[in-house]
């Protein structure tokens, strides 16, 4: 019998998963690459809310975290896809500087902004109002980080490339079996495909579609990630993704003429120079009601979990959700109430 299944291995599962195999612990990771809201993310570790120059929850704590995780991946791994990485806020207006320098004065902020503007961080970026620098900001390669991880499973027969089928799940008093695996428990971390599943579709999931454009910019020569109305972010020699957007409305997972039209007219309002589109990708995140994790145990089954609802921030705090529900798991710490699935236990009497 194995200690864990996993569904799903975009960032939460392989977070899950690659701290059960430095615990030492047995387990098998589904995937079938149905959800790549992970593989599709800008990739950046930022924790200030850069719209409203506020701290993000618990971001300090889990910056933390995540700098020790990642790196401790990369060593495991012998790969490289942690980078430090300046972002730059270009101001709009004198009232924007003026909250910069509000915020500053925080006591929980003040690690994090710098209170020496810039006037200018690249000739082909025009800030009439200076930029403000954010401190102790990365970026991840989380397509090569996932890439990596999962043929590192799969080289290890921990990884099945199928699709999870829900009939073939049955619950008994020592755990779960699906189809012949028997094992002590099972997390589900499908992102928003986590709606068909009989077991948490009670759960108030809301996607939320983002969209990212690539584009070649040869001469733009940029190496910092600068954030106006939208993000550029350096990807690789002359070449940036640039997004990205956020609709609560269209749930299909294809590229839209739309998004692209949008991203464009805020990319030719940041950068003077000629571009090229390359490619465009999109995603839904997994985003929450109240916009919290969705972290816990099924109210009726006491082996069935579920470790999701990320949002936008996943890469920021995944490395301390995955470490607070294992820690639930195997230890009985208890969770977060904000981040406990228990606080939709009255939808589920309701629902059942």
């Amino acid at each position: 019998m194995k200690d864990f299944i996993i569904v799903g291995s975009g960032l939460s599962g392989s977070c899950l998963a690659y701290r059960l195999e430095r615990l030492g612990r047995s387990f098998v990771v589904f995937n079938d690459h149905s959800q790549e809201a992970s593989k599709v993310a800008g990739g950046l570790m930022n924790p200030v809310v850069l719209k409203r120059f506020t701290l993000a929850a618990k971001a300090d704590e889990q910056l933390e975290t995540a700098i020790e995780f990642y790196s401790g991946m990369e060593e495991h791994l012998g790969k490289k896809f942690l980078n430090p990485l300046e972002i730059y806020r270009r101001f709009s207006s004198v009232e924007e500087q003026n909250n910069w320098f509000l915020a500053a004065d925080n006591k929980r902020l003040a690690p994090f902004l710098e209170t020496e503007l810039v006037p200018q961080v690249n000739e082909h970026i025009q800030g009439q109002h200076a930029f403000g620098k954010v401190l102790k900001t990365y970026r991840i390669n989380l397509r090569y980080l996932l890439d990596s991880y999962s043929n590192h499973l799969q080289e290890k027969g921990m990884l099945k490339n199928d699709t999870f089928d829900y009939g073939g799940l049955s619950i008994n008093e020592s755990g779960v079996d699906y189809k012949g695996i028997k094992a002590k428990n099972i997390i589900f971390c499908e992102g928003f495909g986590l709606l068909k599943n009989p077991y948490f579709n009670y759960l108030p999931l809301r996607g939320n579609k983002g969209e990212y454009i690539y584009i070649k910019a040869p001469g733009l020569n940029l190496e910092v990630s600068v954030k106006s109305s939208v993000f550029i972010i350096p990807v690789e020699e002359d070449t940036y993704a640039v997004g990205a957007t956020y609709s609560n409305t269209d749930k299909t997972p294809n590229p839209t003429a739309a998004a692209r039209e949008e991203l464009l007219e805020k990319l030719r309002n940041l950068i003077s120079i000629d571009f090229e589109v390359i490619d465009q990708a999109a995603a839904i995140r997994p985003t929450t009601i109240d916009r919290r994790p969705l972290i816990g145990r099924h109210p009726r089954y006491s082996s069935l979990f579920t470790c999701n609802g990320f949002g936008s921030r996943g890469i920021l705090i995944a490395p301390s959700i995955s470490e607070e529900l294992l820690n639930f798991i195997n230890e009985g710490k208890p969770l977060d109430p904000d981040t406990n699935i228990s606080r939709f236990t009255k939808k589920w009497h309701k629902e059942s």
